[in-house]
């Protein structure tokens, strides 16, 4: 059965995303991905562009350590949640995240769901390097 201390999680998925981060660790065990963010106030809506609705295809479960973290979800008429300090909550599938502080929160997320997100997450991240490489 495994075991692990959060922050002895591997980065960025044991290096199937390597370019998504110290700031995202994670695990796949059986069906979840288990996860421990921990990253600066930043609205990410735009990092959901090109997945389909422009909205996150993956449901969270989690705990916030510190923080605060609200859930959007565009083109609907779903209030925003907000989940903080002390706080367990759920997102379902069809959000964009705004980390409204600097936050540290531990995830479970359905691990196939988490894989096409962070999959997409690891393509921008490319062309963003690659676009910043001069070429020779």
């Amino acid at each position: 059965m495994p075991v692990s201390k959060l922050t002895d999680l591997p980065v960025g998925g044991g290096g199937r995303w390597p370019l998504c981060g110290v700031g995202f660790r994670s695990v796949h065990w059986g069906d979840l991905e288990v996860g421990y963010t921990t990253t600066i106030a930043a609205d990410h809506t735009a990092g959901y562009h090109g997945l389909p609705g422009g909205v996150c295809p993956c449901p969270h479960y989690g705990y916030v350590f510190k923080g605060r973290i609200r859930c959007h979800f565009p083109g609907t008429n779903t209030p925003d949640e907000i989940a903080q300090t002390g706080e367990a909550y759920f997102f379902p599938a069809g959000h964009v995240l705004i980390y409204e502080e600097e936050t540290e929160a531990f995830e479970l997320n359905p691990a196939d769901a988490l894989q096409r997100l962070m999959d997409h997450f690891e393509g921008m991240a490319r062309g963003i390097a690659a676009a910043a490489t001069p070429e020779p």
